[in-house]
């Protein structure tokens, strides 16, 4: 159960990180001199509400796991999945050096997690 709080907390934050790009590209950025586009803007209020998800869910997680497995877990899930996400929905650059350079990265953290109590 713990891992699963922090897997959402994962694919929340990647959310979160996906609708605040897709609100600033493809709508008005928010602002008080345009209110009604910024009431309409969707994606960017979908974000924030994920990004308060992810928050509640990291929350969560620090009552299941100390404090050093949950934050590197959580936020090298979060790097991973968004560099996967603006690779194949974005069309954002990925090359191998991006991809070794993550999966160094989970492999330390795997590698932090195993002595885990």
């Amino acid at each position: 159960m713990k891992w699963l709080i922090l897997f959402f907390g994962i694919v929340s934050n990647a959310l979160a990180s996906v609708l605040i790009k897709v609100s600033v590209t493809t709508r008005p950025f928010p602002s008080l001199t345009n209110i009604k586009e910024s009431v309409e803007n969707w994606p960017f209020w979908l974000g924030i509400f994920f990004y308060l998800l992810t928050f509640l869910l990291y929350s969560w997680s620090l009552s299941k796991f100390p404090l050093n497995i949950a934050h590197p877990v959580l936020t090298t899930g979060s790097v991973a999945l968004v560099a996967l996400i603006s690779f194949l929905y974005f069309k954002e650059s990925f090359n191998f050096l991006n991809m070794i350079g993550i999966i160094l990265v989970i492999i330390g953290v795997f590698l932090i997690t195993l002595k885990m109590d």
